[in-house]
């Protein structure tokens, strides 16, 4: 491995370590926190390829656990397993570099035609699932409703800006980006559902008979404002990059 491999590696999991070991890193939302340290693995895995992110994906899941030990929350006991904890964040480096591969091939009209699709799609289940909400209680100024309906708001919002601002430059970097984000979210998620289904819905104070709702409802909320930010970071770093270059 070359020495600007091991350098930009140190590099971004140094990062990852800062935002692991600091509330930088995290955005409490319920009983879990979303993240932004899969950003630098994603950035990694762009600019350097699959074991660079990977190996930074390593970095990240190790200070995960570390994170889980040193400012638990309700769930920070599944945490401890590698297999919830490490293995899907090595994959992100893996998902993100040969998605962005991909769709740098495929060129910027099928990339452009699937990242509509894929946003259109988010932007309907959280218009359905607001309606659902709203159709189904007395009062619409809960908590709930207040959040999904400002997370229908930014998600249209960034929507539009990121089009306008890298409708030409950036398509495969934004895809890119939000693999690699949801290669964290569901395979944490998917991880859990498998390993300790029931266990996280006693945790969070849930119905047992509904673990999968609870286990999909948490990585919506999560998942989507991870994807946002991701989209943004990674676009603007990888861009700079490249100009720089």
């Amino acid at each position: 491995m070359s020495t600007r491999k091991l350098t930009i590696i140190g590099m971004l999991g140094g990062i990852s370590a800062i935002l692991g070991l600091t509330p930088l890193g995290f955005i409490p939302i319920g009983p879990a926190n979303a993240t932004i340290m899969h950003i630098p693995v994603i950035i990694g895995a762009i600019i350097e390829g699959p074991i660079v992110g990977a190996l930074v994906g390593l970095i990240f899941g190790i200070f995960s656990i570390i994170r889980a030990i040193t400012a638990p929350t309700v769930l920070s006991p599944l945490f401890y397993n590698p297999l919830v904890s490490i293995l899907p964040r090595v994959l992100i480096g893996i998902t993100a570099y040969y998605s962005y591969i991909l769709f740098k091939k495929l060129g910027k009209k099928p990339s452009r035609i699937l990242l509509g699709i894929m946003w259109i799609g988010t932007f309907t289940y959280l218009l359905y699932d607001l309606y659902n909400n709203l159709i189904n209680v007395d009062n619409i100024f809960t908590i709930s409703i207040m959040f999904k309906f400002i997370l229908i708001l930014i998600t249209g919002l960034v929507g539009y800006f990121l089009y306008k601002k890298f409708k030409e430059n950036a398509v495969e970097i934004i895809i890119s980006s939000t693999v690699g984000t949801l290669t964290n979210t569901l395979g944490v998620l998917f991880m859990i559902y498998i390993l300790y289904g029931e266990r996280f819905v006693k945790l969070t104070g849930g119905d047992t008979e509904y673990v999968g709702k609870a286990i999909l409802a948490l990585g919506v909320a999560n998942g989507i404002p991870e994807v946002i930010v991701a989209m943004i970071i990674v676009s603007g770093v990888i861009i700079g990059l490249k100009k720089k270059a």
